[in-house]
């Protein structure tokens, strides 16, 4: 039997530090830190401020928060009903293995119902192999037809600027 004490609760201002720290190993394990310029402020105002444009949960175990999902709700034109999409499932590595990515998604999926939310989705980088697995072996499908189009930095500048 294990003494280990594992929870879920919605993010309070007190986590964004962690959050932001899981933000960071999760940028260095996908191999795109030169990328991440949030910041514990920016976070806190994206989670906390006037107007959030997100959502977190947290996961502890013994009181540390080791996990954390950031999420925010999208509209599908096809279904006319909001969805639930997932931006980032992190687990601290010293914690993988405890089943706590999969607590924290069984979580995620109990919002989307209890918000009926007409999806539940996200995204994974294509070689992460043990990732698109796991989320297989939890229902998902990876949808391998869709590709994420992204415009950022000058090229969105750019592009809002055109006449």
């Amino acid at each position: 039997m294990s003494n280990t004490a594992f929870s879920i609760r919605p993010a309070q201002p007190q986590d964004v530090v962690h959050i932001h720290a899981m933000i960071v190993e999760l940028a260095v394990f996908e191999k795109l830190e030169h990328l991440v310029v949030a910041t514990e402020a920016l976070l806190h105002e994206g989670l906390f401020g006037a107007h959030p444009s997100c959502e977190a949960i947290v996961g502890e175990e013994n009181g540390e928060v080791v996990t954390f999902a950031l999420f925010f709700h999208n509209f599908s034109t096809f279904l006319t009903k909001k969805g639930l999409y997932l931006e980032d499932l992190y687990v601290k590595q010293t914690h993988r293995g405890k089943g706590y990515g999969t607590q924290m998604l069984q979580r995620l999926a109990q919002l989307a119902v209890e918000r009926g939310c007409g999806r539940f989705e996200w995204s994974v980088l294509d070689w992460n192999e043990p990732a698109i697995q796991f989320y297989k072996a939890m229902g998902a499908d990876v949808m391998p037809d869709w590709r994420i189009c992204r415009v950022t930095g000058d090229s969105l500048v750019s592009l809002a600027q055109r006449s």
